[in-house]
């Protein structure tokens, strides 16, 4: 028996059985026999969502014994792997195949499954989330039963479970549509808001990957822009130094003493997001893809990310500003704002509409509950669907108003777990008992 715990301390589990399969043959039988004796169980990957997606009621099933790349096609740029490969370690291996994921989040921390069926995403107008970019899966069901899933074996089990939040069974096996290695030149520099605001589209379309973050009490954003270089390019990656004084200096280590300080004295919160908003300065540098993309997160949070319709985007971070003047509350932590074209993967929450996603945070010593809730309330309006892996109130009659093939998605879930072997609170809450 064991307790296991998630990275943001949301969520826990204790005296629950923890199974380690070395093979997808194992993983069948400890699924069948699990739900056999009416046991309920969930495939555990880093831990790192906010919710309670992955929390193990009694059987925790670890896949740690499934965390290698089996098979790449440099040609096809086909490639099969274990769902539970970590991401930096795919990117790594892709990368010793001149192999890369054509978009990525802005963490590597997550194991690939656990990232596909909690909706991860990274940010790009013409790019989906990390669940596009899945061609292939294998998915052991609750009788032990394993379903070979693609657009054209099973397609519409493929269309649930790239994203199902772990409800419909275990994935064992992905294949994933990789690209040819590629160098992005980043180039980040603070712009008042107003500014971006006004020319989001702009920004958006006119580079491969756009990002900004926005530091409330502040008119200052932090914005990322990430395009893949002309060929004959070489790489010119930031200084050992000044990648130490940013990411991990500035970004962790201050950051970290700035957010106790806010516990102490929050009055002092909108001076110090000046001093922080002017602290990252301008920089350029041209790097491998996943190098870019992915960044060191130390600081513990607590977040809530909404994907609205793209034409919403401004409205919504205007009334969030506004909120947060009125609110007199006081918020250390920046505000994401990030971009993604539409797809056609049912619990996607960019499902049917291209989309930008607003994620806000606060420190974990500090109350997040009124913020978060009048958030809620604002992305709501607008048709907002909430991350699967990050804080929201939603249940499973809210999600129908908001996903056009929700119901499929049940009828799916009732097909391959009529029992709900892999139910828990969580899955309760936004799928029904």
């Amino acid at each position: 028996m064991s307790t296991w715990r998630n990275w943001a301390g949301t969520e826990s589990a204790t005296g629950v059985e923890v199974l380690r399969p070395a093979s997808i043959d194992e993983v069948s039988v400890a699924v069948k026999t699990a739900a056999e004796q009416g046991k309920k169980l969930k495939a555990v990957g880093s831990g790192h969502s906010f919710t309670g997606c992955s929390v193990p009621e009694q059987v925790m099933i670890r896949l740690d014994g499934l965390a290698s790349i089996t098979t790449a096609d440099r040609e096809s740029g086909r490639v099969t792997l274990g769902a539970g490969t970590g991401l930096a370690k795919l990117n790594a291996g892709l990368a010793s195949f001149d192999l890369a994921m054509a978009n990525l989040g802005d963490i590597d921390k997550q194991t690939i499954s656990g990232a596909i069926s909690t909706g991860t995403h990274g940010t790009g107008a013409r790019l989906g989330g990390l669940a596009t970019q899945i061609v292939a899966l294998e998915l052991v069901t609750a009788d032990g039963s394993v379903l070979h899933c693609s657009a054209e074996e099973n397609p519409d089990v493929f269309a649930a479970a790239r994203v199902s939040v772990g409800a419909l069974g275990v994935i064992t096996s992905l294949t994933l549509q990789s690209v040819p290695a590629f160098l992005l030149r980043a180039q980040e520099m603070p712009l008042p808001l107003g500014e971006v605001l006004d020319s989001f589209d702009e920004f958006a379309d006119g580079n491969d990957h756009f990002e900004f973050y926005w530091f409330p009490h502040t008119d200052l954003a932090l914005t990322k822009r990430n395009n893949r270089v002309a060929a004959g390019v070489g790489a010119s990656p930031v200084s050992r130094l000044r990648g130490w004084i940013d990411d991990e200096l500035l970004s962790n280590r201050v950051f970290e003493l700035t957010n106790r300080l806010a516990v102490r004295r929050p009055g002092l919160v909108p001076r110090i997001n000046q001093l922080a908003s002017r602290a990252l300065s301008a920089r350029e540098y041209v790097d491998a893809s996943y190098k870019v993309f992915c960044s060191e997160r130390n600081v513990i949070f607590r977040e809530s990310e909404y994907a609205v319709p793209r034409e919403h985007v401004v409205e919504v971070v205007q009334q969030l500003r506004a909120w947060i003047d009125r609110s007199g509350e006081r918020f250390p932590f920046p505000i994401e704002v990030r971009v993604a074209a539409a797809d056609d993967i049912w619990l996607s929450t960019a499902y049917g509409r291209d989309t930008a996603y607003v994620a806000i945070h606060q420190y974990h010593r500090l109350e997040h509950d009124k913020y978060f809730d009048a958030f809620e309330q604002i992305a709501g309006a607008f048709g907002g669907r909430p991350h699967w892996g990050k804080l929201h109130t939603l249940a499973a009659d809210q999600f129908r108003d908001r996903y056009p093939r929700f119901d499929d998605f049940l009828a799916i879930r009732d097909r391959l777990d009529p029992h709900r072997a892999f139910t828990n609170p969580y899955t309760r809450q936004v799928f029904g008992p």
